[in-house]
C-alpha cells in the first residue's frame, strides 16, 4: 500500500481575482505558464478572463499533468471545472483520438455547466464534447457517444441507461478513456436513500480499471467516504494520490466552523400551516425590498412542495422561478438563465440547486424545509457570502425541526441566532388585514391550476396520477 501525501493549504488569498462565469474568485500571483500549462490554453483562459489561477487550479493542475490521481477539496465557486478540464484537455491535445475522458457529476445542471466550459476551453483545437444528461431524447445522445467524442459528460443515470440498453457499439469508446472525473464526489459516492452508487457501479464498468486510467475527484465537502479512497491499494508503478484541501480564508480561523464567517445563520418561527404567509411577508420586508434589489433562492426538501410555492409565489405577485426534477430540461435552463440575469430575482429550488452551480452574488438563502442532513444545509448556505462577501441564511424553523437544527448547529460549529430587522415584526404582519387570506386564495389558486394540469404560464399539461392524488390531499386539507 503505497503512502499517500496529503497537502492542507491554508494561504493567503492575493488580492488579484478572476472570473468564472459571473462570480469574481480570489486568485493567487502565479501565472498559468508557471504551472507549465500550454500557451493554446492560456489564451482560452485568458479569452474567459482567467488570468490567474486559483488556489485548487495552482496545486492540482501541475500534480494532474504529472499523471498522479487526484483528490481535490475546495469550497464552491473557487474554479474546480478548470483545476481538472485544463490538465485534461492539454494532455488529450498531445493524442486526439476517442473518447480521452469521462466526466461524472450528480446534476443536469451541473453537467451543463462543466460541458460548456469544455467548449470553451477546448474550441481553438476542435474539441469534440458531448452531453449525456437525463430530460433530453437519448438516441441523439447514443448516436453522439458512437460517434467517439474526445469529452462526455453526464450524469450517472443517463449514462448507466445507455451503457444497460444502448448497445455495445454505442458505448465501447468509453473502455478506452484515459480519465475519469467525478466531481461532487462526496455526493456521487453517498449511501442511503438516494444514492447514485448503483449508477455510478454500472457506468465504471464500461470504463477501463483504475489501474488503467487517471481518477479525479473534487468536492467541496471531503467526506470520510472521499477521504478513504487514498487507503486502497495501489499498484507499484502508480504514484501515490494527490490529495489537496484548500482552507477557505473567509472561514474561522480555528476551522471549527464549515460555514463562512461572513454568513449570518438566522431563524425565523413559522407554524407549518402559516409557512406561506411567513414567506409572502418576509419577502415584502424593507432589506428584501430596497435597492438594488437583492437576489433570493429559497431551499424545499421536495419537488411537489417546490412547484407549489412557485406557483403562490407568483400569484402574490412575487418575480419567482423555479428549479426541481419534474420541470422539463430544457425549462430548468431557461428559469436559472432568468435568475442568472436577475430577470426573476428569486430561485425557488430543491437541492439540485445547492451544489456547484455558477450562480451570481446571492445576499439571501431561505430554508423553507429545513434540510434533514446537516451536509445539505452547508451546501445551501453556501450560495450566499461567497468570496468574503457577506449573506444571510434564514431557517423556517417549527415545532418539530428543532433536533434538526440542533444537529445542523452541531455539524457545522455555529449557533442559528433569532431573524430580527428594525422595525420588523413578521407574525405581527402575517394576522392583521388580508395577508392569511390572499395568501391562502393564492394557494388554492396555484393548486387548481395545477390539478387542471395547467404549468405556470397557463398552459394546460399533463400531470401524473401519484402527484394528482397529492394535490387533492393538499386541497382538502389546506386550513391557511
Amino acid at each position: 500500500m503505497a503512502p499517500s501525501r496529503v497537502k492542507k493549504l491554508n494561504v493567503p488569498v492575493h488580492d488579484a481575482s478572476t472570473t468564472i462565469g459571473a462570480t469574481s474568485v480570489p486568485t493567487t500571483t502565479a501565472s498559468f505558464e508557471s504551472l507549465d500549462v500550454a500557451p493554446w490554453l492560456v489564451r482560452s483562459l485568458t479569452a474567459m478572463a482567467i488570468q490567474h489561477p486559483t488556489e485548487i487550479q495552482k496545486a492540482c493542475i501541475p500534480e494532474i499533468l504529472k499523471g498522479r490521481d487526484c483528490i481535490g477539496g475546495s469550497k464552491t465557486g473557487t474554479g474546480k471545472t478548470v483545476a481538472f478540464a485544463v490538465p485534461i484537455l492539454q494532455k488529450w491535445a498531445e493524442d486526439p483520438f476517442g473518447i480521452y475522458a469521462v466526466v461524472l457529476t450528480p446534476t443536469r445542471e451541473l453537467a451543463l455547466q462543466i460541458f460548456e466550459q469544455f467548449q470553451a476551453l477546448g474550441a481553438p483545437q476542435s474539441l469534440k464534447t458531448v452531453l449525456v444528461t437525463g430530460g433530453s431524447e437519448m438516441r441523439p445522445q447514443a448516436l453522439a457517444l458512437a460517434q467517439r467524442p474526445h469529452i462526455v459528460v453526464a450524469t450517472p443515470g443517463r449514462l448507466a441507461d445507455h451503457v444497460m440498453n444502448s448497445g455495445k457499439e454505442t458505448t465501447v469508446g468509453l473502455s478506452r478513456a484515459k480519465v475519469v472525473v467525478l466531481d461532487e464526489a462526496d455526493r456521487l459516492l453517498s449511501s442511503g436513500a438516494g444514492s447514485m452508487l448503483p449508477d455510478l457501479n454500472t457506468c465504471l464498468s464500461a470504463l477501463p480499471p483504475s489501474s488503467q486510467r487517471l481518477t479525479l475527484l473534487f468536492t467541496a465537502t471531503v467526506t470520510p467516504e472521499v477521504r478513504a479512497l487514498k487507503e486502497l491499494p495501489r499498484p507499484k508503478d502508480r504514484p501515490p494520490i494527490f490529495i489537496s484541501e484548500i482552507a477557505d480564508p473567509h472561514h474561522s480561523p480555528t476551522g471549527t466552523t464549515l460555514v463562512p464567517r461572513t454568513l449570518s445563520m438566522t431563524y425565523l418561527q413559522a407554524p407549518m400551516t402559516h409557512k406561506d404567509a411567513f414567506l409572502h411577508v418576509l419577502l415584502t420586508v424593507p432589506s428584501f425590498t430596497k435597492e438594488p434589489l437583492p437576489s433570493i433562492m429559497i431551499f424545499t426538501n421536495r419537488t411537489k412542495t417546490a412547484d407549489i410555492l412557485h406557483r403562490t409565489l407568483i400569484q402574490l405577485g412575487h418575480p419567482a422561478t423555479s428549479l426541481h426534477s419534474e420541470l422539463p430540461q430544457s425549462q430548468r435552463n431557461r428559469n436559472l438563465a432568468e435568475f442568472r440575469a436577475q430577470k426573476s430575482r428569486i430561485l425557488i429550488a430543491t437541492d439540485v440547486a445547492s451544489r456547484g452551480l455558477d450562480i451570481p452574488d446571492v445576499q439571501f438563502v431561505i430554508n423553507y424545509d429545513v434540510p434533514r442532513d446537516p451536509t445539505d444545509y452547508v451546501h445551501r448556505v453556501g450560495r450566499t457570502a461567497r468570496a468574503g462577501r457577506k449573506g444571510t441564511a434564514i431557517t423556517f424553523v417549527g415545532q418539530r425541526d428543532i433536533q434538526l437544527v440542533l444537529a445542523i448547529e452541531d455539524y457545522v460549529g455555529s449557533k442559528m441566532v433569532e431573524w430580527q430587522e428594525e422595525g420588523v415584526n413578521v407574525e405581527t404582519r402575517v394576522v392583521r388585514g388580508r395577508t392569511l387570506k390572499d395568501v391562502g386564495e393564492a394557494r388554492m389558486e396555484a393548486l387548481r391550476n395545477i390539478e387542471g394540469g395547467k404549468d405556470v404560464n397557463g398552459w394546460r399539461r399533463k400531470i401524473k396520477k401519484d402527484r394528482k392524488k397529492f394535490i387533492e390531499k393538499e386541497m382538502s386539507g389546506y386550513d391557511g
